[in-house]
């Protein structure tokens, strides 16, 4: 075995399996970003802007659900999650293409005038390993569905896990952004669109 400088293996890659612990059922059926000639492209695109951020703050304000497996939540998986106001969603983008895997770099939201970044540094669906996050509202629980607002994930989309959103682990202070990103969250979280 190889190592690196630092005494670590030097392809240090490992293989891992994960396993759908539930689906999403939404509204939305397809992606807003997609990767498309070697950037990010919005979907629809970014001339019909205004109302992109109009549909997402749409979608983010209706009614998603998760859909657990029933099998485990006869084993008490989600036990005491109806005591949390908040949780944290990990899902698959299932629809996502090869190009978006091999994407590195792209424009924001497929935005021109925002400048050309790592995708670590966006929050794009499109990655090497598309492992998407999202805070949402728990609404209510069904059984093995739990009813939730603020969820962006496309309908049938994979969830990995689910964790109770709590402030002390979660809330930090003196968060840094680009302006780009500000701005972003100006648009779509307020009345404010360029």
């Amino acid at each position: 075995m190889t190592l690196d400088s630092s005494g670590h293996p030097a392809d240090s890659r490992v293989e891992m399996t994960l396993r759908p612990v539930g689906f999403i059922r939404s509204s939305i059926h397809e992606h807003h970003l997609v990767a498309r000639a070697g950037d990010l492209d919005s979907n629809p695109p970014n001339a019909r802007h205004r109302a992109q951020v109009e549909k997402y703050r749409e979608e983010r304000s209706s009614i998603s659900e998760l859909v657990v497996d029933s099998g485990l939540v006869d084993d008490g998986i989600l036990d005491g999650i109806e005591d949390f106001s908040h949780l944290l969603v990990l899902y698959w983008p299932h629809l996502g293409t090869a190009e978006g895997r091999a994407l590195t770099r792209g424009h924001p939201l497929g935005r021109k005038e925002f400048p050309l970044v790592g995708i670590f540094a966006t929050r794009s669906p499109v990655r090497p390993n598309p492992v998407l996050l999202t805070t949402v509202r728990l609404v209510e629980r069904r059984g093995n569905v739990l009813r939730v607002t603020g969820l962006d994930a496309v309908d049938g989309s994979p969830i990995i896990d689910i964790k109770p959103y709590t402030p002390g682990y979660h809330d930090v202070q003196d968060v840094r952004m680009p302006q780009w990103m500000q701005q972003i969250h100006r648009e779509f979280n307020s009345d404010e669109i360029d």
